[in-house]
């Protein structure tokens, strides 16, 4: 596998680290669990870095040296992908022929590596482009910066190498042939999964003495489950949580979240004591040129007293704050899929998500939260007001949530990658 740009290792909800890396550290450890070795190459951004880690047994990541360790940009990253590619195959030549059967590249970056090492090997390139300038582009935030020509070209050059591309959804299979002419061929569609393990409904506390029956499911049982997380995060027992997680930039539009809760509180200012809105990620891409721009957002809006800004966490801390939120929010202007709702999901907790991507795979409208058209803050004041207004809503909203992601587990996800794999080398051969 090639992850130019962000190592599997990195914590995601900062800098270029997000759903990409999560998708690349699942899968590769249910591949390796299903008999399949994975070798992860990513950029070293440190100079203490070991030449490899072992993620998990069968999943290696190795560090190799391209440029300047710190302080490089994503976008400077295409005059290093020659060094890369030749650490890359500087590796390979240290192993027996044939050592490596395919090569899994995401992210065009990676991409553009994957396909100069698929040829000089003679193994099948499988892509996943996880974002696409096209797509990116045509549903621009403002004040957002488009992507470059280069990338433009770089992933339709990437296009036509690959053997196979796997796309997270059909609308993105579509995209893939509409915008770069990808072949029918070539498309195959595996949803990401989510670790079912770490991102469960919360269970409380059992109280009673030995016989008594204690009901550990339920609405009753997720509220006082709930109740005990949120006395753990300093949030209030009794609030409506509304959770923004994520990299902070414009692509992902926390700001409308922000405006649609400035409306929500001009509309009935009673709200102001119950409601609580926990931002937890970092500046990220083009969020990095104004890294205060949402702090300085909610001061504007006079919503500072409601809003509270918290670093990335973990994924089990992160599993905790989508268990103690009445909903999450994701207002993207795109999403190739949207893993964190589908995390949230699997918390027990709704998500009310823009309308776009592979969103409306993940969430199901009006069943496991609520999809909403554009980003207009005031349509979003009066979808969020539902949630609000009818806490049971959410209760009953959550249940289905968790249910709905259950069917999306990661063991599944790497099964049908295996047999795009087999696909891929069955072409080649």
């Amino acid at each position: 596998m090639l992850s130019v740009h962000t190592s599997p290792l990195h914590q995601p909800g900062t800098g270029d680290a997000g759903g990409m890396n999560v998708y690349i550290v699942e899968l590769s450890k249910r591949l390796a669990a299903l008999g399949v070795e994975v070798e992860i190459f990513t950029r070293a951004t440190a100079s203490d870095l070991p030449p490899t880690v072992e993620l998990a047994p069968g999943v290696l990541v190795r560090h190799v040296t391209a440029g300047p360790f710190e302080g490089l940009l994503k976008e400077d990253l295409p005059a290093q992908l020659c060094a890369f590619t030749h650490g890359v195959l500087r590796a390979e030549a240290g192993f027996r022929p044939g050592y490596y059967d395919l090569v899994h590249s995401h992210y065009w970056l990676s991409g553009q590596v994957g396909w100069l090492a698929a040829e000089r090997w003679g193994v099948p390139l499988v892509h996943t482009m996880h974002t696409m300038a096209k797509v990116k582009n045509a549903a621009l935030a403002v004040g957002d910066t488009p992507e470059p020509t280069a990338r433009i070209i770089g992933e339709s050059q990437v296009v036509e190498a690959a053997d196979r591309l796997i796309a997270n959804t059909t609308e993105e299979a579509h995209e893939l042939a509409e915008h770069y002419g990808a072949r029918a061929d070539q498309l195959s569609v595996v949803h990401p999964g989510v670790n079912l393990e770490v991102f469960r409904p919360a269970t409380a506390t059992p109280v009673g003495t030995v016989g008594d029956a204690v009901d550990h499911s339920g609405p009753r049982a997720m509220t006082a489950a709930r109740a005990e997380i949120r006395a753990r995060l300093g949030l209030p027992v009794d609030a409506t949580v509304l959770l923004f997680a994520g990299r902070i930039q414009p692509l992902k539009a926390p700001d409308v979240l922000l405006r649609a809760v400035a409306e929500l509180l001009e509309r009935d200012p009673s709200l102001r004591d119950r409601l609580v809105v926990p931002v937890v990620g970092g500046p990220s891409g083009s969020g990095l040129a104004r890294p205060e721009s949402l702090h300085k957002l909610a001061a504007q809006l006079g919503i500072s007293d409601v809003v509270r800004f918290h670093p990335p966490v973990c994924q089990s801390e992160l599993a905790d704050w989508y268990r103690a939120a009445s909903a999450l929010v994701m207002p993207s202007y795109s999403e190739s899929f949207g893993l964190v709702a589908l995390e949230a999901q699997a918390c027990g907790t709704p998500v009310v998500a823009a309308s776009v991507g592979g969103l409306p795979v993940a969430v199901r409208d009006g069943e496991t939260g609520f999809l909403v058209q554009g980003h207009d803050p005031r349509e979003w004041a009066h979808t969020l007001h539902h949630l609000v207004d009818a806490p049971d809503l959410g209760l009953r909203m959550g249940a289905a949530a968790a249910c709905h992601a259950g069917n999306f587990g990661w063991t599944g996800a790497a099964a049908e990658t295996i047999e795009v794999y087999r696909e891929a080398l069955g072409t080649a051969r």
